[in-house]
C-alpha cells in the first residue's frame, strides 16, 4: 500500500479560495497513491480561532466539492484532512472527510476532544460523539484528529471497531512536537496498529506548526518523517503486518479493562 501524506503549510494571508486549489493540485500530483492524507483545519490554520465562524461551511460546501474532485481525478482513497464545518442548527464542528477514489464521500468524523482548557475549539465548536472506521480494499482506517491523539480510550474503541491503519490529521505546535511523535508511537505500539500522522507547517495565528508528520508500523518502528517545512511524505507498506504482529503477539488478547 502507498500512501502520501501531505504536510501543507498554513501561513498567513493566504485566502481559503488559494489553500483549496494549492491543496487539490497537491492530491492530483499523488496519483498512483492508494491513499492521501491533509492536516487538519487546513483551509483556516488550527489556531486561527478568530476564524472559525467565518470560514465554516456545510458539510456539502466548497471544500466538500473541490476535494471530491480531487480524489475522483487523482483516483485516491483521500482523507482530507478536516474542516469548520457549521451543522444545520448552527453548532460548529471540527470535521474530517474522507472520500474514496470515485470522489463519493466514504466518511465524516467531528472531532471528539476538542482542545483548548475552556477558551478557542473547546468553546467555539460542539463535540463529536460517534468513533468512525473505514474500510479500504487493503486496510481498516480508523479516524481521530490532532487533541485525540493523547486520549488512549478513543484508539482501544477503533480497534475494537476494526481499525488496523489509525489515520490523525492535526495543527500541531512547534513547541510540543516531542510529545507529538512520542504519542504517535505509543498509539501505534499499544494498538498494533499502523499510524498515519499528519501534521502541517507555517505558522497559525502566530503559532509555529510542528510539521514532521510521521507513519509508523504496528512495532513502533517510524517508516518516515517529514522535516519542519511543507513536505509531501511518500510511505509504501504492507497492511497486513496491523494483523500478522497480533498474531505473533497477542497483547490485546491479554487486554483485562
Amino acid at each position: 500500500m502507498r500512501a502520501s501524506v501531505i504536510q501543507i503549510a498554513v501561513d498567513e494571508g493566504e485566502s481559503v479560495e488559494s489553500r483549496r486549489r494549492r491543496a487539490a493540485a497537491l492530491v492530483r500530483e499523488q496519483a498512483g497513491a492508494d491513499l492521501v492524507v491533509l492536516p487538519e483545519l487546513w483551509t483556516t490554520g488550527a489556531f486561527a480561532f478568530e476564524e472559525f465562524g467565518s470560514a465554516a461551511e456545510p458539510l456539502e460546501g466548497p471544500t466538500h466539492e473541490v476535494m471530491t474532485k480531487a480524489a475522483s481525478e487523482a483516483g485516491v482513497w483521500l482523507h482530507a484532512g478536516s474542516i469548520p464545518e457549521r451543522a444545520a442548527d448552527g453548532t460548529l464542528y471540527n470535521t474530517s472527510l474522507v472520500f474514496s477514489p470515485s470522489g463519493e464521500r466514504a466518511a465524516s468524523y467531528r472531532k471528539i476532544h476538542r482542545f483548548g482548557f475552556d477558551k478557542g475549539e473547546a468553546v467555539l465548536m460542539g463535540r463529536g460523539e460517534d468513533l468512525v472506521t473505514v474500510r479500504l480494499p487493503e486496510t481498516t482506517l480508523g479516524l481521530a484528529t490532532c487533541y485525540d491523539l493523547r486520549f488512549p480510550e478513543l484508539f482501544r474503541g477503533l480497534v475494537d471497531a476494526g481499525a488496523e491503519t489509525l489515520v490523525i490529521p492535526a495543527g500541531w505546535p512547534e513547541r510540543r512536537r516531542d510529545h507529538w511523535t512520542l504519542l504517535a508511537r505509543a498509539r501505534a505500539v499499544e494498538n498494533q496498529a499502523f499510524v498515519l500522522a499528519c501534521g502541517t507547517a507555517g505558522t497559525h495565528a502566530r503559532v509555529p506548526q510542528a510539521g514532521h508528520s510521521i507513519v509508523v508500523d504496528p512495532w513502533g518502528q517510524v517508516l518516515a518523517e517529514a522535516g519542519a517545512g511543507e513536505e509531501v511524505l511518500t510511505v509504501e507498506f504492507d497492511p497486513g503486518k496491523a494483523a500478522v504482529t497480533r498474531e505473533q503477539f497477542p497483547a490485546l488478547k491479554d487486554r483485562v479493562l
